[in-house]
């Protein structure tokens, strides 16, 4: 027999004259929502089926938090596929500068990267969120783990848990229950069957590494960087690094044209890009201190005498030249050099995914229109953003929009539940 979760019995008095509402998911997108819940008057209650929260944020900030970026607003919207009209509300209304203010607010000072990415000055994920949860516990917000959401039932919310099914009621609920990439870290996409009747575009890896079939001495180099690259693909150049890995090659430059790479793949059944391993040099340049080596060097000597490529790069070179592009020069090799892929890296690579909750399942205010009360937040929803800060702070915005959603819904006197 399911029983009600009772509140914390020193919070059971302050939360009898406030609206009770729940969120699901206790990743940035849940945690936000939580704050502002609480701060507009609601006892609020975290559920997540994890044993801690945040597992995937604080993966995340191992190599360097990333918050935000600091160009300018109106180009930063431009960076979110597909520019959903409530997605850049959200954004507009919870920008950059919110989110840096906010994480200044728990104490933790922000500077700008020379990349115009904005970072905690910490550089890491942890001392921000022991900040962000003593700030939590401070509203009353409580928190139940190892409690996995399951459905509806009678008109309130069911959660597997070790000690058995529990129901909680509540006025209103935030969905933050993540997309697909990371499963191990919590977000498997599994809320999906939950939900059979709201729409959902299904799941693809986004900002992702590609398969790339490389020799036995190519795959050698996996681990190694290239650093000061440029990828292009259609059209679009992306300068960064970029990384070997035993079955292809990823990392930042790789990630920011992932999604078109990817659906050229799903069209087309495989795509070619290029590498550019010196950007920094026009071909015109790459072909005259090539010609100035003497005729009895290498190739490889020639690259890295006269170019200063890394033994990576070398070796991407002559991979090229004893395979199908044998027949380009070799200054053409290092500005363009092909590399065809058929597959993108697993969902389980990824670090975010694309697909979710179709926008035209929500309303104005992010709530489900099949399910009054039931609101949703966070990468549940339908978009995709290159890494730079665009993720965290689409979490971010979205899960203070959904927030403010559900306090106008839950103050009204309404009760979470199905649509009749």
């Amino acid at each position: 027999m399911p029983l009600d979760i009772p509140p914390p019995p020193a919070q059971k008095a302050a939360m009898d004259d406030k609206p009770r509402i729940a969120v699901i998911g206790a990743g940035p997108a849940g945690l936000i929502a939580a704050e502002t819940l609480a701060q507009g008057g609601a006892a609020v209650t975290v559920f997540d089926h994890m044993p801690s929260v945040a597992r995937k944020f604080l993966m995340a900030g191992r190599g360097g938090l990333n918050l935000t970026h600091s160009e300018p607003l109106e180009t930063f919207l431009t960076r979110y596929r597909p520019a959903a009209p409530a997605l850049l509300e959200a954004v507009r209304a919870f920008p950059p500068s919110a989110l840096i203010a906010w994480c200044e607010g728990l104490g933790v000072e922000t500077f700008v990267g020379s990349s115009g990415r904005v970072f905690p000055k910490p550089l890491k994920a942890s001392p921000l969120l022991r900040a962000w949860l003593r700030r939590l516990d401070a509203l009353g917000v409580a928190f139940r783990l190892r409690h996995r959401w399951t459905g509806f039932a009678a008109r309130a919310l069911r959660f597997a848990t070790p000690d058995g099914e529990v129901v909680h009621r509540a006025e209103a609920t935030v969905l933050a229950l993540g997309g697909a990439s990371w499963p191990r870290l919590g977000s498997d996409g599994g809320w999906t069957s939950l939900l059979p009747d709201v729409a959902v575009t299904p799941f693809a890896p986004s900002n992702v590494g590609f398969v790339v079939p490389w020799s036995a001495k190519m795959a050698a180099h996996a681990g190694a960087p290239l650093k000061r690259i440029a990828v292009s693909f259609e059209g679009t150049t992306q300068r960064g690094e970029a990384m070997l890995t035993a079955s292809g090659i990823e990392g930042g430059a790789i990630y920011a044209l992932s999604a078109a790479i990817r659906n050229a793949i799903a069209r087309e059944g495989s795509a070619r890009f290029s590498l550019d391993l010196r950007p920094d040099l026009p071909a015109e340049e790459v072909r005259r201190r090539l010609a100035m080596r003497g005729r009895g060097e290498t190739v490889s000597a020639q690259l890295r005498k006269a170019l200063g490529l890394p033994p990576v790069a070398v070796a991407l070179v002559q991979e090229a030249r004893h395979g199908g592009a044998a027949a380009m020069e070799l200054a053409s090799l290092v500005k363009a050099l092909p590399l065809t892929t058929r597959a993108a890296h697993g969902m389980a690579r990824a670090i975010s995914s694309a697909g979710g909750i179709a926008w035209t399942e929500l309303d104005g205010r992010f709530m489900l229109r099949a399910h009054p009360g039931i609101f949703a937040c966070g990468e549940m929803l339908d978009w995709e953003a290159p890494t730079g800060g665009y993720l965290l702070q689409g979490c971010f915005a979205t899960g203070v929009a959904a927030a403010k959603g559900a306090l106008v819904f839950a103050k009204r006197g309404h009760t979470v539940g199905p649509a009749a």
